[in-house]
């Protein structure tokens, strides 16, 4: 199992999907908590009782999963509902994804956290902070291109979200992620054998 856990965060638009892919082909194991939120509520998810439960048959699709473009729209409509939601699904993303990681295969585990700083629980259980960077404006063109959402739609997602500011001062590296994407290569080879040394040493301090 695998004993460093580099946090990687970033917001909307970031490009953390990316950077997590090209570690990943490092030989990085990942842990994606979008992924597992997905999983939480998709058809038969295990948030799916407590989410009903909580806002009704009519955030659930046909078929059982939640009603996504439903479910945003209330959720930006109402404080109280994206908390509500928050306090479902987030013990339960967490529970998971600290299992993942420590059943995760050496050398070091990527943990891909967007709300890492708004949470604040997975802080003290990583070993590193990694922040992917770029401009607001930049966030906000790649999600309309990429979702077909509105600017509103996107700035209302950001709204919710820690600042840019907020993130790095809490990252230990940062990657920026406003050029091109073979400009991300030769940094995350850098930040890859920087995770290996310090996991090595980890590992050793321990024995």
């Amino acid at each position: 199992m695998s004993d460093f856990v580099v946090a990687l965060t970033g917001g909307v638009g970031s490009g953390k999907s990316t950077l997590a892919d090209l570690f990943v082909a490092q030989g990085a194991a990942l842990v994606d908590t979008d992924q597992i939120a997905h999983q939480l509520t998709a058809d038969g998810g295990l948030a799916m009782p407590g989410i009903i439960a909580a806002f009704g048959h009519q955030l659930a699709t046909a078929d059982g999963a939640l009603d996504r473009p439903a479910m945003r729209q209330l959720v930006f409509a109402d404080a109280s509902a994206r908390l509500m939601l928050e306090s479902i699904l987030h013990p339960l993303i967490r529970q998971i994804a600290l299992e993942r990681c420590a059943a995760a295969k050496p050398p070091y585990v990527i943990l891909a956290v967007p709300l890492l700083v708004e949470s604040g629980n997975y802080l003290q259980r990583c070993d590193r902070v990694l922040v992917v960077d770029c401009p607001e404006s930049l966030q906000i063109s790649r999600v309309m291109a990429r979702n077909h959402w509105s600017a509103a739609e996107v700035r209302a997602v950001l709204a919710t979200q820690a600042s840019r500011q907020e993130r790095l001062a809490v990252a230990d590296e940062v990657i920026a992620n406003h050029g091109d994407f073979e400009s991300l290569l030769p940094r995350v080879a850098e930040m890859h054998l920087k995770y290996l040394q310090l996991a090595a040493e980890k590992a050793q301090a321990k024995c």
